[in-house]
């Protein structure tokens, strides 16, 4: 598990460190840098599984990111040496991975400066392992028919970065029972991946069931939606007609079921497209999660996802100290396009010690134009 990310010249940083928790939290407004801290663990993945990190260099674009060129992820109010760039990873074993690059305006392939740490044992870490997924917030909408990868889902275990193989990972895994027993939802006994899946979809959509296909002679994999009333069950219905909500979340959920102790998980934007209600329960899945050992980074504007998981801490599903939140602020009157970190702190009752302004408050002051 990570603990410790440390940036230098990059992007909205000069120089920035968080210490992560079990789960972890990015907010604030946009355009503050929440991307920034996963987008540096997404560019040491990518630059290592394109085989540049060990002794080429930082790899901009490739299969998780496209970030241009040098000047385009160089920060603009560079400190000390200016032309490096520079990242640390720690995890709990106390190994360190120290990185550092240097500046280079017109390549997509900063070249390496120094790189110590990148041990046997580091490698084995779920940032550079099979035990990592990554959803962007551009994930694959409703279609007739999703695509299918036999590497992707077999040999890496991956729903791809949009989740577009998540139906197909679904239909040869259905009958598997997930890893982590404590993720099982309390009303259902199966612990087969499919029966948990119909059962957390059904906080979002109620009554929903998945029922998931593959063509592998046409590498396409299909899925339709069936919907349980009390004396009968719908037809199958194409995803293009039940709406975004459900096939937007459903790599989520996935990924989530089908995590391992040790695993990390990265994922943007879980709010899309969901009630508030479905938003609130993603925030308590997450905290599930990562008492179980799996460690998550959140990037959301929901105050529903963090509520869910404040509600978690108070139900005792989660410690506080196993939550981190981190809220990316810029002073409009700041001299410098500079980012700060603040990190508000959750009780044992779920209750936050400080709400910087801007800090999902904006229902609040809404509000108090109402009543005014």
């Amino acid at each position: 598990m990570i603990r410790y990310i440390y940036l230098k010249n990059f992007k909205a940083f000069q120089e920035a460190e968080i210490y992560p928790a079990a789960l972890n939290i990015f907010s604030g407004l946009n355009g503050m840098g929440k991307s920034t801290f996963l987008q540096s663990l997404l560019l040491l993945r990518q630059s290592f599984l394109q085989k540049t990190l060990q002794d080429k260099g930082l790899l901009l674009n490739g299969n998780y990111l496209s970030l241009g060129k040098g000047k385009d992820v160089f920060s603009m109010y560079p400190i000390e040496d200016s032309h490096i760039l520079k990242f640390e990873i720690e995890w709990i074993e106390n190994h360190l991975l120290v990185t550092e690059f240097k500046a280079d305006d017109d390549s997509d392939l900063l070249p390496n400066v120094k790189i110590t740490g990148l041990s046997d044992i580091v490698l084995q870490q779920s940032l550079f392992s099979k035990r990592f997924q990554y959803l962007s917030a551009e994930r694959i909408s409703p279609k007739s028919y999703f695509p299918s990868s036999a590497y992707d889902v077999k040999e890496l275990g991956s729903l791809g970065n949009h989740g577009e193989f998540t139906v197909y990972f679904i239909a040869e895994n259905e009958r598997k029972p997930i890893f982590l027993n404590g993720l099982a939802h309390p009303e259902e006994k199966s612990l087969v991946l499919l029966d948990q899946l119909d059962a957390w979809l059904k906080h979002i959509i109620p009554s929903i069931k998945l029922n998931p296909s593959k063509y592998r002679e046409f590498e396409l994999s299909r899925l339709s939606y069936i919907f349980e009333a009390s004396k009968y069950v719908t037809g199958e219905m194409r995803p293009t007609n039940v709406g975004f909500g459900a096939t937007y979340v459903l790599p989520i959920i996935t990924a989530i079921l089908s995590a391992q102790k040790g695993d990390l998980l990265i994922i943007e934007n879980p709010e899309s497209h969901l009630h508030p209600q479905g938003q609130a329960i993603l925030g308590k899945l997450f905290a599930i999660a990562a008492n179980q050992g799996v460690q998550l980074f959140i990037e959301t504007h929901s105050d529903h996802v963090l509520n869910g998981v404040r509600v978690a801490t108070k139900q005792k599903i989660i410690d506080p100290d196993d939550v981190g939140i981190f809220f990316f602020q810029r002073k409009a009157d700041s001299e410098e396009h500079c980012t700060q970190i603040i990190r508000p702190y959750l009780d044992q009752d779920g209750r936050l010690d400080e709400r910087p302004d801007g800090f999902f408050d904006e229902w609040g002051k809404q509000l108090d134009e109402l009543l005014k």
